[in-house]
């Protein structure tokens, strides 16, 4: 098993880049060596609904994805990273069975959030309902019938395949070490994620409620303290919770970074974007793109809500052929605020409007951001949005998850692009200057930038200007300065 290095990380999920386990490690040796040097897997094991993050278990990896030994062969190539649902589990789950089947006799009866027993009245009052941070209408529970005819309402944070378990229960706890012991004997890095609903009080809004999420961090990080894991918690929010979790010593995402470039690529402007760089997480992995939407709530107070609403209106009208499948943007309910736009789904190619100079630049600025860049495998091959597959998925996040044949994968590496954005992620992996220090200009008022990370006598410089898309790569060894990647104006 690799441990974890300053290297990029391809994030897909087990069967998008050619079927299966085996097909994926073979891809990213045959089409992307010395590109990558981690792999972050998404949920790979037997699942229910939500594209893997209903996990039924987490015993054996899905048999139409592969083994254990299929991920042992990857994590002896790529420092990995796998997921686990900290909140919540699959209804079809061995743990939920049994308490729908033997009920209060059960042993896991604590392990599930009663809500009528949750509220001190049975039921919220208006204001508290008003109070939860919500990504859909009405009260977040479902009703289940048990064998024994009781009906009983149970938190449900999100999809109908799932249900939301209690981090205090001694089963919930029970279940954390038992699994996570046994993922952690194969990766080195675990993905909590959804982890900021689990922290849940009345009267709150049962999302990132300090301090109780420390705690409940806490008691899933016991058993990977112990075997020497490290954790990185997923949170689609403001910043500011980013920067509180790296204060605290956590990994952190930083879901700033793609849409403040969209701004600046859209406006030639950098100002916000260096504002950013300078005070952000320096233990963090960058992203553009994920297997979600492009997230908006992430940069409220960094740009200005006529900033966010322009950037929106230029990515709606560059994917305005989405439009008639996906119809109505993905929202949160965020206690005393109108409700907010959540995430803009598209791929981040086609946000930018498929302009290849454009991102060029933008993933040139990614890996030379502070942190660890991650590179979503839609991303990685310059692809557009799935208009095929979103019309025939109610999910409409499906238009950023693409499963690609090997034959469209050796096509896609063939495209101009992608073959530059193959060598600036082997520039990225292979130049000691990113594990050095970093040094950011101050002035983006002209649309310009320059980064230059420094370890010893090696220097790494870029050099962009956002209203002309041009930017120019160089590397100091000693005396010697080589240019190793240049875009016109």
């Amino acid at each position: 098993m690799k441990k974890i290095e300053n290297k990029a990380m391809l994030i897909s999920y087990a069967d998008t880049l050619g079927g299966d386990l085996k097909q994926l490690n073979h891809v990213m040796q045959q089409y992307f060596p010395g590109a990558f040097g981690g792999l972050h897997v998404l949920p790979f094991f037997p699942s229910s609904g939500d594209r893997g993050f209903a996990v039924i278990h987490y015993d054996t990896v899905d048999p139409k994805f592969g083994t254990w030994e299929d991920i042992d062969a990857l994590a002896d190539q790529y420092y990995m990273m796998a997921d686990f649902m900290l909140n919540h589990v699959s209804i079809r789950c061995e743990e939920f069975r049994d308490y729908m089947e033997k009920g209060d006799a059960s042993p896991y009866k604590d392990m599930f959030i009663h809500w009528d027993k949750f509220w001190p009245n049975g039921d919220p009052t208006e204001e508290q309902l008003n109070a939860l941070y919500r990504r859909k209408d009405g009260g977040p529970y479902l009703t289940f019938t048990r064998e024994d005819g009781k009906q009983v309402r149970l938190w449900n944070t999100f999809f109908a395949e799932q249900v939301d378990i209690d981090p205090y229960a001694k089963p919930t706890q029970d279940y954390y070490r038992r699994n996570l012991t046994r993922i952690a004997s194969h990766v080195p890095l675990i993905r909590f994620d959804a982890f900021a609903y689990a922290s849940k009080e009345p009267g709150t809004s049962c999302f990132f409620v300090e301090p109780k999420i420390w705690e409940v961090l806490d008691i899933g990080m016991k058993p990977l303290r112990e075997l020497g894991a490290e954790m990185l918690p997923e949170i689609h929010e403001n910043y500011t919770i980013q920067m509180k979790m790296a204060d605290k010593g956590y990994w952190v995402y930083d879901f700033a970074l793609p849409m403040l470039l969209l701004h600046g690529l859209h406006f030639g402007r950098t100002d916000r974007l260096i504002h950013w760089l300078n005070i952000c997480p320096r233990k963090q992995f960058t992203t553009l793109d994920t297997h979600d939407g492009i997230g908006v709530v992430d940069v409220v107070g960094l740009l200005t809500d006529e900033e966010i609403d322009a950037t929106q209106e230029v990515v709606d009208r560059l994917t305005a052929d989405v439009k008639p499948y996906i119809p109505f943007p993905t929202v949160v309910r965020i206690p005393g605020k109108p409700v907010q736009r959540y995430q803009m789904m598209t791929t981040y190619y086609s946000a930018l409007g498929c302009d290849d100079r454009a991102y060029l630049l933008a993933r040139a600025v990614q890996f030379f951001a502070p942190g660890t860049p991650q590179v979503y495998y839609v991303g990685l091959l310059a692809g557009e949005n799935d208009i095929e597959g979103v019309k025939h998925d109610t999910d409409p996040r499906t238009v950023n998850r693409h499963s690609y044949t090997e034959d469209e994968i050796r096509a896609a590496v063939e495209k101009p692009v992608v073959q530059k954005l193959l060598e600036l992620l082997r520039f990225r992996n292979s130049c000691p200057a990113f594990d050095g220090a970093i040094e950011i200009g101050q002035d983006g008022s002209d649309g310009t930038l320059r980064i230059t990370w420094t370890n010893g006598d090696c220097a790494a410089t870029l050099e962009a200007d956002f209203k002309d898309k041009s930017f120019r790569i160089t590397q100091r060894q000693g005396d010697t300065v080589t240019e190793c990647f240049r875009q016109e104006a």
